[in-house]
């Protein structure tokens, strides 16, 4: 018989809530990280941090300012020595406009880093809650094992298939519809058939450099955020089943830790 003298955890501070599309949880995250990778593509490190909202919108906001300010074809000409045409394809009415809210995702993304840590020792102090919803009439979502490296695999193959594997479906819709995006106007599948075939002076001249420059962000970035949190689901369904038997079975007189 399940024993009664567990008290029950406070669900002042939610570790995790699972839904039917996905699993928004906590655990600790260097902001530093998060910093560089806000650097890296303003919206990466709050979509680290399951800050949807935030990430779409400073997602958007990188598309088209950066597209109108030409940033990328800049950084593409002076990596490549032709600082003068770096120049004349930088727009600076739109690149002033690029730099403001640039730093804002780097300084909000680490200071959101620094108050999930926070909340997340509160709510392990507090008896680690997980809430569940895991179900309705078109999904349904649980904890469970996964593998690390087939998260890692499907992500390489297309960015967000590694997402769906973890059922992560308002970052797979994200990923996929962005990688979408990308390769359409980048033009890199009728470079990459050009250049099978040798003909890479056609292959360059059909490459689209502002829109290619995109790319390696997206694939790094999906591979290691699907790598992190098939890791940390793992971490979290350990500890909510630890959680669990604690709750339902465990003596109040004998005090194991999570």
């Amino acid at each position: 018989m399940p024993s009664s003298h567990q008290t029950k955890p406070s669900e002042r501070y939610v570790s995790a809530y699972i839904s039917a599309y996905t699993i928004n949880y906590m655990h600790f995250r260097n902001p530093w990280v998060v910093a560089w990778w806000s650097a890296a593509f303003p919206g990466l490190g709050h979509m680290m941090m399951n800050r949807y909202m935030i990430a779409f919108i400073l997602i958007m906001w990188e598309f088209a300012v950066n597209y109108k300010a030409g940033i990328n074809s800049a950084i593409y000409y002076s990596m490549t020595g032709q600082f003068e045409r770096a120049i004349q394809s930088a727009d600076k009415r739109w690149f002033l406009f690029y730099i403001t809210a640039y730093l804002f995702s780097i300084w909000d993304g680490y200071k959101k880093a620094v108050q999930l840590n926070h909340d997340y020792m509160l709510s392990c102090a507090d008896g680690f809650t997980v809430r569940s919803d895991n179900l309705s009439i078109l999904e349904r979502n649980n904890l469970g094992k996964r593998n690390p490296l087939m998260a890692i695999l499907w992500s390489f193959l297309a960015p967000g298939l590694g997402h769906l594997y973890l059922s992560r479906l308002p970052s797979a819709v994200i990923f996929i519809v962005w990688f979408a995006v990308i390769i359409h106007f980048s033009h890199v599948l009728p470079a990459i058939h050009e250049t099978m075939e040798l003909h890479f002076a056609e292959a360059k001249a059909d490459l689209n450099l502002h829109w290619f420059l995109n790319i390696p962000s997206i694939y790094i970035f999906v591979a290691y955020d699907a790598y992190v949190n098939t890791v940390e689901y793992n971490r979290l369904f350990k500890k909510e089943q630890a959680a669990y038997f604690k709750q339902e079975y465990q003596h109040a007189g004998y005090d194991m830790p999570l």
